[in-house]
Parts: C-alpha cells; structure tokens; sequence
C-alpha cells in the first residue's frame, strides 16, 4: 500500500463564525471519516488540523514574514495521512473526508529512498 496526503482547504472564515457546538459537530464529522477510511480498506497513518492561517510564518527567498504566504479564500486547515492501494483508492477514502466550506486535495507521498524526484 502507498500513502497519500488528504489536504484540506476551506475558509477559515466559516470556523470564525461557528459557535462552540458547531466545532463540536465539525470534531464528529471528521471522527466519522476517520471510522470510514478502514471500512473502505486503507488506514489511517497521521493528521492533524492547523492553527488559523493569521499564526503563520512564512518564508520566501530568506524573507520571513508574519502570516500565508498566499492571500486566498481558502486555506490548508489540515490534513490526513492514508495508506491506500493506489490514486484511485485514495481519491475513494478523500471524497468522504468533510470539507463543507472548500474541497480536499489528494497527492502521494514520496518515498525519498526510492524516488528519482
């Protein structure tokens, strides 16, 4: 099995206005996804949510500066970690991980031993 990075991008504005019980809902949605992914044959090796985007740093060219690097509507607000029998299987778990303000990205990790990359 390969793994893959589920990144998710959303508003960070939609977390901004949610009251306390709607962060609640948002923890269960994803706790569902986690319980989905071995039902669908893969696992779950890591994942995280990130603080808001206004705690980054960013640097650019040896420049550090406070903030995204990019001023978007949507921003990466976390991620999962998966093992996946292949793109195909891994799109399949990434198409039920919850993103209700924007949209998930799947890309394959690279294993530096045995990458020409």
């Amino acid at each position: 099995m390969s793994q893959f990075a589920i990144f998710i991008y959303q508003d960070p504005a939609y977390f901004e206005t949610t009251p306390p019980e709607g962060w609640a809902a948002v923890v269960e949605t994803h706790n569902t996804f986690t319980k989905q992914i071995p039902e669908l044959g893969g696992s779950l090796t890591g994942g995280a949510a990130l603080a808001p985007t206004t705690t980054a740093t960013t640097i650019k060219d040896g420049t550090v500066t406070d903030g995204p690097f990019a001023d978007t509507k949507e921003a990466l607000l976390g991620y999962y970690v998966v093992e996946a029998r292949d793109l195909d299987h891994a799109v399949e778990i990434a198409k039920l991980c919850p993103a209700p303000s924007g949209g998930v990205e799947v890309r394959p990790i690279v294993d530096p031993s045995t990458s020409p990359f």
